[in-house]
């Protein structure tokens, strides 16, 4: 499955978009293993996350249409952001991907979900975190917190992606938002049961 994954993305995004899918799926492996979680999920998620990142605005709202999804209006503003759940979709259709955990974190991998599991926090953390995106001083502390912590470390990147598209004057999904708030309410109930 893996190579049949590779094959694919080789004709389907440049060399350095395919570094950065392996870059990701090496954090992932890492972060399930920190966490004692499923290296196969995570693995799977990680390789097939970008599967339509190159995929034309066109062609993104077509698979939209064709899957019946209402799309808010900053989807309809930069298509661009329906890539991950458009991934999934291509997952499905073209590896034959049911694993509904699988789906999900890649269809969650940009702009996060409230409700996602811990398979998503590692594809979400290993897509923004992944050595690839520098190295800074923030950046090696997300890293460092990803394996110790993993919702504070999830609540902490969101926080950063939300910073960075506000200081660019970048429209933010409603979705980013969500999962903001449902990320910090998990994290304050884990500070309160720590503290009880």
């Amino acid at each position: 499955m893996r190579q049949e994954v590779l094959n694919w993305l080789h004709t389907a995004v440049p060399e350095v978009r395919l570094q950065h899918i392996l870059r990701v799926e090496q954090m992932a492996i890492a972060l399930a293993e920190a966490h004692q979680l499923s290296v196969v999920q995570a693995q799977q998620a990680a390789l097939m996350h970008d599967l339509a990142k190159c995929f034309a605005p066109e062609k993104l709202l077509a698979v939209a249409a064709a899957e019946e999804w209402e799309l808010d209006p900053a989807e309809q503003q930069v298509p661009h952001l329906l890539h991950a759940p458009v991934g999934a979709v291509v997952a499905r259709e073209q590896f034959g991907i049911t694993d509904e955990t699988v789906l999900r974190a890649i269809a969650a991998h940009t702009l996060g979900s409230p409700d996602m599991d811990a398979i998503g926090a590692v594809v979400y953390l290993a897509d923004a975190l992944e050595p690839g995106r520098g190295d800074t001083p923030q950046l090696h502390h997300l890293r460092q917190l990803s394996y110790g912590d993993l919702w504070k470390a999830t609540y902490e990147t969101c926080v950063f992606s939300l910073q960075h598209l506000l200081e660019r004057r970048r429209p933010v999904h409603p979705r980013t938002i969500l999962t903001h708030n449902g990320l910090l309410t998990i994290c304050r109930q884990s500070t309160q049961s720590v503290t009880a």
